[in-house]
């Protein structure tokens, strides 16, 4: 098998993807093979059902007998969409209905886990009831009864009369656009020596990467607001101003949250490199801005809340999160004089403090926001050196810049820089180590402590590394508590987490911390264990949120839930190394992080501009030093930089040349084929 081969063109419906080579990490992809799918196994069942092995892959005819008897199918992994079967015999008094649910904590035959609203009792949808009389032949659900998350479905008979049932499938929603979902444009491969399954960074990559794939919904799918009634759900609502369409879960909320898509967008790109969904998502948020304030909403319709300044920040990072990815200028010129608006927006609340007073106070659910808060000011500064999130004032300035605005651009390069003085001398608590979240706290917080080292608003890597060392205060076994939501261990921001470690040089930590939270999803038999859960508590319950909105309701937690595919582009941009730093790449950065004890990884991604892709190996030299082998194909016409891990030395070899200039820890190449030796 070559190792780069030229990737494929895959016509799919309106929507053109390359391929990724072939192999065996194709073994960990969780898309179904065909957009219908039927049970892998059966669960459980209660009562009398007949020949109840049939109804796995549709192998023929069950029988469910009797009041109450049921069957509880499992389709292995997260599916989502409208449930069809055959009524082969039926009396005129057969009843039957229908519960789903992600978590086999909730298989049962009185209600599905909770999607449309939280409740104590867990039992607000309840079930999809179809009633006496039924008709012999095909039955399919309807449309607005769509579940777009589960994983289990439990089929009830309500009479006493005897239903015979087959061809039980379900037609998968999500991806609309693209008939073969397992076609990915990307892919990620290594090994794990240090954890008890030896695949799980594959894994972990291909599951946020099928997390998103799960969110990317048809346009008329949402959820229904003002909610469905007791014991009902629906989904049916307008999602925005075109479909296909990012959301921010499978089963809820099923809305575009630009805060999730700060995560799911980069997992997005490295996998499918599917980036229509995200095109409308952005394009359903400026849409909604309000024309005399510049003010974005913090969440699409049907939900469309108001009143959050941190998710109005992420609407303008992700759209230079799209840009960079896409290199869509005609789209970034349709939508320009909004985000300039909404740049206005927020700048407006910078006040003589040389900061920014958060008076939106919608937020990711934290505690304690608004005001001169660190995670609003660190939401409004961008200087990073990688491509994964750019924040608002630079992001401006680099958009401006590719248009040619250049008196704006440095106009908010200018109050970036001012940002991050003021950001330093008002939130650095010297005794912590740390960032604090105020000026009136010493509490220091998960997320702006992440976002300040990923955003490169610290002042030299000792600081960046003291955060990293004081982030650890917040670890138990499954990954960290956050200070600013007590009791709870949210991916979204531990996603942040996890790339501030690798950027502040602690490989090892990073995928410590990985394999904590992420192994904890993937491996724990109360999660769906093929998609993200949404968050969980401190001794990793599913009543996440249980005091802070969601009321005390386990079963309303979402199993997949795009902002905690964090995993999937770090492993591509650290572990991997590969990113690129200008629009479709035309520029890239290749610099990977060895120091977490992997021997090997390879892997890649697509753009417009082609396949770029990386491979490399520790190997011991014949002294018994640690020798990098690094193989790497970027498309024609490119060029970027190779930088050498910290633990190692200058290019020993480069294209087969000796080398060993020390002072070339940085490479400098164009696009195409190469092959270095650094020792």
């Amino acid at each position: 098998m070559r190792l780069f081969m030229l990737p494929l063109i895959l016509l799919c419906s309106s929507t053109v993807f390359g391929l990724a080579p072939t192999g065996p990490w194709d073994n960990f992809n969780l898309a179904p093979k065909s957009k219908t799918v039927y049970p892998a196994a059966i669960h459980s069942t209660n009562g009398t059902v007949e020949n109840v092995q049939r109804l796995i892959q549709n192998r023929g005819s069950a029988t469910l007998s009797g009041q109450g008897s049921w069957v509880a199918l499992d389709y292995g992994v997260e599916v989502g969409g409208l449930i069809s079967m055959n009524f082969d015999v039926i009396t005129s008094t057969s009843a039957i209905s229908l519960s789903f649910t992600e978590s086999p904590l909730f298989i049962r035959p009185t209600a599905s886990d909770d999607s449309s609203y939280p409740s104590e009792n867990t039992t607000f949808d309840g079930v999809l009831r179809v009633p006496a009389p039924l008709k012999t032949g095909f039955w399919t659900q309807p449309a607005a009864a769509l579940r777009g998350g589960f994983r289990y479905l439990v089929i009830i008979s309500n009479s006493a009369s005897p239903v015979t049932i087959s061809n039980v499938s379900c037609a998968i929603s999500f991806m609309p656009h693209v008939q073969d979902l397992r076609a990915y444009s990307g892919y990620f491969y290594a090994g794990d020596p240090f954890y008890h399954d030896s695949d799980f960074l594959t894994k972990v990559w291909y599951a946020g990467a099928y997390t998103v794939q799960t969110n990317t919904v048809p346009l008329n799918t949402g959820r229904k607001v003002p909610f469905a009634a007791p014991g009902t759900w629906a989904n049916n609502a307008n999602l925005g101003v075109a479909g296909p369409i990012i959301v921010d879960g499978a089963k809820r909320d099923r809305a575009v949250w630009p805060g999730d898509m700060g995560i799911a967008v980069p997992a997005q790109f490295v996998s499918t490199n599917d980036l229509i969904p995200t095109r409308n998502a952005l394009s359903t948020m400026f849409a909604a801005i309000n024309p005399s304030t510049g003010a974005l909403p913090e969440s699409g319709p049907p939900l469309s809340q108001q009143g959050s300044d941190t998710y109005h920040a992420w609407t303008l990072i992700g759209t230079h999160n799209y840009y960079l990815y896409s290199g869509d200028t005609v789209w970034l010129k349709q939508i320009w004089s909004n985000y300039t608006k909404a740049v206005a927006f927020l700048e407006g609340k910078v006040d003589k403090t040389g900061l920014i007073n958060i008076t939106g106070l919608r937020d990711w659910a934290r505690l304690g926001g608004g005001g001169y808060n660190a995670e609003g000011n660190a939401l409004l500064y961008r200087v990073s050196s990688q491509y994964f999130i750019l924040i608002v004032l630079t992001t401006s300035a680099d958009l401006a810049s590719y248009l040619n605005n250049t008196d704006q651009a440095s106009a908010w390069a200018k109050n970036a820089t001012a940002l991050k003085t003021n950001f330093n001398n008002a939130f650095w608590l010297e005794s912590a180590g740390m960032y604090r979240d105020n000026q009136t706290t010493t509490l220091c917080p998960q997320d702006a402590n992440s976002f300040a080292v990923l955003f490169n608003l610290t002042s030299s890597v000792d600081q960046s590394k003291r955060i990293s060392e004081g982030l650890l205060k917040n670890w138990n076994a499954l990954g960290p508590v956050a200070p600013e939501l007590p009791d709870t261990i949210s991916p979204f921001i531990s996603g942040f987490e996890l790339q501030a470690h690798f950027e502040a040089g602690n490989d090892a930590r990073a995928l410590d911390l990985l394999r904590r939270t992420w192994g904890y999803m993937l491996y724990t038999n109360i999660s769906v264990q093929s998609t993200l859960l949404e968050g969980f508590t401190g001794n990793g319950s599913l009543a996440y949120r249980w005091y802070r909105g969601y009321n005390n309701d386990p079963s309303y937690t979402s199993h997949s839930h795009g902002w905690s595919a964090g995993p999937t582009a770090a492993l591509s941009t650290y572990v991997l190394g590969l990113s690129v730093s200008s629009p479709q790449g035309k520029t890239w950065i290749i610099a990977p992080h060895i120091d977490g004890g992997l021997p090997a990884a390879e892997g890649g991604f697509e753009t417009a501009l082609g396949w770029f892709g990386v491979k490399w190996a520790i190997t011991k030299a014949p002294d018994g030093s640690n020798m990098l082998s690094l193989h790497i194909d970027t498309p024609e016409g490119t060029s970027g930089l190779v930088k050498a891990p910290t633990s190692m030395g200058s290019v020993l070899t480069l294209d087969g040349r000796e080398e060993g200039v020390e002072s070339m820890a940085v490479v400098h190449l164009s696009g195409g084929r190469h092959a270095i030796v650094f020792q």
